[in-house]
């Protein structure tokens, strides 16, 4: 296996590990107006993830600097050609942190409830997005001889990139629901769980017909098996949701997210960018990827870093594990 064939692989891992721990994060800040039913739930909502969600915006940072550094060519047309949603999403992931740090800076209800509100558009609006971009990589876009990204933002919405951006939404509101129902006790828990089943029914349905299409359009026998793994995870999820084990429903969930996109993956490569208008103007791995060199170096620093990132965030979860409710607010006000 040739270096740039292995920074594909491992920019696939990067990106499963962001859309697996954002995506809960993501999901949280949708539950925010589904599942809270006043301020104090919100706050619980938000408390499961307040010491993590910081930690899981690295892994995006550290795809896209792997994506630039590995894949020069495919970074450049990926971020001139989506310019626009892209910039839309890192509007939305800045003001999410602000909202985060500020929402509690001040007493004010209404000072609160406003950045509650952008919490909510802020997780909701990026967890969209990403689908329809990673539809429109997938799926190919018109792209010149020149590696040059020739369409516009109105091509990107395409019915297929469209209902990409359904199931990140409903996949990672899902994937929310079953680690709230995992952090949480009390009512709020158990309402967490019923929410869990009505979700988790419309993301199978927009789940198995995305990927029947991707399938259909560019897949092969280990898509397939993705695929297959994908949609299994998802239902015994809700099976165990339903059986109130919320922590194999979380995980079974998180599988669901990474068998998914290892498909989207599996069908792109050894393309990184599909061209519709001349299947030899595709960016792929061997015309869009950085020196022998420089990928030697980047695979030195990963074997070096990535460890002590796994290991440091590791411990971030284990030592905020325990369960939280609204009477634990009512003891830290105290």
């Amino acid at each position: 296996m040739e270096l740039h064939d292995v920074w594909f692989v491992l920019i696939a891992v990067l990106w499963t590990g962001y859309f697996f721990l954002e995506g809960f994060d993501f999901g949280i800040g949708v539950l925010t107006k589904l599942l809270a039913r006043n301020r104090a739930e919100k706050r619980v909502l938000i408390n499961t993830i307040g010491p993590v969600w910081d930690g899981n915006e690295v892994w995006l940072l550290t795809a896209g600097g792997a994506t630039f550094a590995a894949f020069p060519e495919w970074y450049a047309t990926l971020f001139s050609g989506f310019y626009l949603p892209l910039l839309v999403i890192l509007v939305c992931l800045i003001v999410r942190g602000v909202a985060f740090e500020y929402r509690v800076k001040r007493p004010e209800e209404k000072w609160q409830r406003n950045w509650e509100t952008a919490i909510f558009w802020t997780s909701l609006i990026p967890a969209f997005l990403w689908g329809v971009a990673f539809g429109n990589i997938v799926h190919g876009v018109e792209i010149d001889r020149d590696l040059e990204y020739v369409g516009s933002v109105w091509d990107l919405l395409n019915p297929y990139a469209l209902l990409g951006g359904l199931v990140t939404l409903t996949l990672f509101t899902f994937h929310g629901t079953v680690f709230a129902a995992l952090k949480t006790v009390g009512e709020i828990r158990e309402r967490a769980r019923s929410l869990a089943l009505r979700v988790g029914v419309v993301t199978a349905v927009l789940a198995l017909a995305f990927l029947l299409w991707t399938q259909a359009d560019s897949g092969d026998a280990k898509s397939l098996v993705a695929l297959v793994v994908a949609v299994a995870a998802l239902v015994a999820a809700l099976v165990a949701n339903q059986a109130g084990r919320e922590g194999w429903s979380f995980a079974l969930s998180g599988v669901t997210i990474v068998a998914a996109v290892a498909m989207l993956f599996l069908t792109l490569f050894p393309n990184v960018m599909p061209s519709t208008l001349n299947a030899d103007w595709s960016l792929t791995v061997t015309n869009a990827s950085s020196s022998a060199y420089t990928l030697k170096i980047m695979t030195w620093l990963a074997v070096i870093a990535t460890p002590v990132v796994l290991l440091y965030q590791g411990w971030t979860y284990w030592v905020f594990r325990k369960r939280i409710g609204t009477q634990h607010l009512a003891d830290a006000a105290h």
